[in-house]
């Protein structure tokens, strides 16, 4: 008997990283504006790689949502599904490396690649801030792909409940993480290195001699 859950929704990106973001900030939309039947479980997949493959793994439907590089104009939403995402990579899939590639070829390998898979995917802006939040064409992105993330899993037959204005909801991450919160504590440019951890750079350029 097949033990897998109906579907999972990975959001992946590192929110560190401006528009690598994107994938996290949608799935915490997506929890917030749908409830989901049982065996449909929303999760922040970070920039684990290789360690999602048991998320990858135990489900027979797998929904990613994230930052690719289309090659197309910035803020571009594409969805690939089933034999359109790249599972075995000579490119990766998105511009932070996480290795998700890796987890679908690993779930080939061992015969439990997912029934169906899809890739909602938006082309960043800027990757190369640290510190920074979603541009503002990526964070537009945002209702728009938890729209076609909703429709995608409707056509599986796991349609949501939109939430009532006002309904509890059991956030993803801690309330700290979340975009609002983020926004208001993030340091300015002026305030803060935004090209990379300080504690990494300075030694970095000692050594180079800069």
């Amino acid at each position: 008997m097949d033990q897998r859950i109906a579907a999972r929704v990975l959001g992946i990106g590192n929110v560190l990283w401006a528009d690598e973001g994107f994938g996290v900030r949608a799935v915490e939309a997506l929890n917030a504006a749908f409830a989901f039947p049982d065996g449909v479980e929303l999760q922040d997949g970070g920039t684990l790689g290789l360690a999602l493959f048991d998320a990858v793994a135990s489900a027979r439907r797998v929904l990613v949502l994230d930052a690719v590089d289309f090659n197309l104009a910035p803020g571009t939403i594409k969805v690939l599904r089933d034999a359109e995402v790249p599972a075995w990579g000579a490119v990766k899939l998105s511009p932070h490396q996480t290795g998700f590639n890796e987890v679908l070829a690993l779930a080939a390998i061992k015969g439990c690649y997912p029934d169906a898979i899809t890739v909602i995917g938006v082309q960043p802006v800027e990757l190369s801030d640290f510190g920074g939040s979603l541009r503002p064409a990526v964070r537009a992105c945002i209702a728009p792909a938890v729209a076609l993330a909703a429709q995608e899993l409707a056509a599986w037959g796991l349609a949501g409940r939109a939430r009532a204005d006002g309904e509890a909801v059991q956030p993803l991450n801690a309330s700290a993480l979340a975009l609002d919160d983020y926004e208001r504590g993030r340091p300015s440019e002026a305030d803060a290195c935004r090209i990379g951890d300080e504690r990494l750079l300075a030694p970095l350029a000692a050594r180079e001699g800069r």
